[in-house]
């Protein structure tokens, strides 16, 4: 048990330090060069830079790791599945469907984009929990197969509205909403993202308990005094208020739900209330990592999901072929 702890005690450690260089280096980094004399100084460009947008994108890529971690955790938890994702009950693919209906309909402002993108994934996720109470039993499948139903429906939309857009304006902007950046984010759009994610994962380490009894058998969960229904219902609302605050900001982030509490669980070798917490710094990491990559390697700045993705794709296959290393 003491090297047990002692080994969870540095990976929370490491991950804390990890984190802290990562956003160390996203706020270094970037197009326009800041250093700490020039802000010293109160050099003009350069206090403006790190305010208004650097700031404002580090902390959004902090948070939204850290949410897009314990988001993955809760899903992974919750249906029992190591390949769980937001995916799973339909979020992503709402999103990206109330995206693209306010870039053609409602506004090219941001503000527009941000409110139909969280709307439409928040719809998707209770059509999805709504189809699942209606089918007899209560068993966890109804809830997947009705995610894997609402999110045909929802890219059969998107596609529909594909065909409506224009294809220079329009159309180029829902594609590259879809594949995710943090360059869009300032001061002005922190503000709705960032307390969501931090108020949900605050009621989810809480319930943390609740949340692990959900992991083994219902008529197990049940004898031990959990409401199975409504605890589920509840821990994948708030998991998936996390991701839709998240990508309505961001656009869709590949991989970072699924490879953080992955990552936490080989890590600490468990799957307790710390790995939750150890999730979520992975998560942040890994997002703070990447967007400091996108915006530096090439003259143009790239999506930060082909990034999140160049390390997942391995790590689902490393998934594959270790398929019998299991952590408990």
């Amino acid at each position: 048990m003491n090297n047990n702890r002692k080994r969870t005690a540095l990976c929370l450690l490491g991950a804390t330090l990890c984190v802290f260089m990562a956003f160390g280096a996203a706020l270094y980094f970037g197009r326009y060069p800041i250093t700490l004399q020039a802000l010293l100084a109160g050099d003009a460009m350069a206090v403006r830079t790190f305010t208004v947008l650097r700031l404002p994108r580090a902390v959004m890529a902090l948070a939204g790791g850290f949410g897009l971690g314990v988001a993955g955790f809760v899903y992974q938890t919750v249906f029992r599945n190591p390949l769980a994702s937001p995916d799973i009950i339909g979020v992503s693919s709402g999103a990206s469907v109330g995206a693209a209906f306010a870039i053609l309909f409602v506004s090219s402002g941001t503000l527009g984009t941000t409110v139909c993108a969280f709307a439409g994934g928040l719809a998707a996720v209770f059509l999805s929990l709504g189809l699942a109470a209606a089918a007899p039993g209560r068993s966890k499948m109804n809830l997947v197969l009705a995610g894997i139903a609402v999110h045909a429906l929802a890219q059969t939309l998107l596609m529909l509205l594909k065909l409506t857009a224009d294809p220079e304006k329009e159309l180029a902007s829902i594609e590259y909403w879809i594949m995710g950046s943090l360059a869009g984010v300032t001061q002005s759009r922190v503000w709705f993202p960032v307390p969501m994610v931090i108020s949900c994962c605050a009621v989810i380490f809480a319930l943390h308990r609740q949340a692990m009894l959900l992991s083994v058998e219902e008529d197990e969960a049940r004898l031990l005094g959990v409401p199975v229904g409504r605890m589920r219902f509840l821990l994948l609302t708030l998991a998936t208020l996390v991701v839709a605050a998240v990508v309505s900001v961001t656009g869709l982030i590949s991989f970072v739900g699924l490879l953080a509490p992955h990552c936490a669980r080989l890590l600490a070798g468990h799957n307790r209330r710390s790995t939750s917490l150890l999730s979520g710094l992975v998560g942040s990491t890994l997002l703070l990592a990447a967007d400091t990559i996108a915006k530096t390697v090439a003259a143009t700045e790239l999506p930060v999901s082909i990034f999140t993705s160049l390390l997942g794709v391995p790590f689902l296959l490393y998934l594959i072929i270790k398929p019998g290393r299991e952590t408990r």
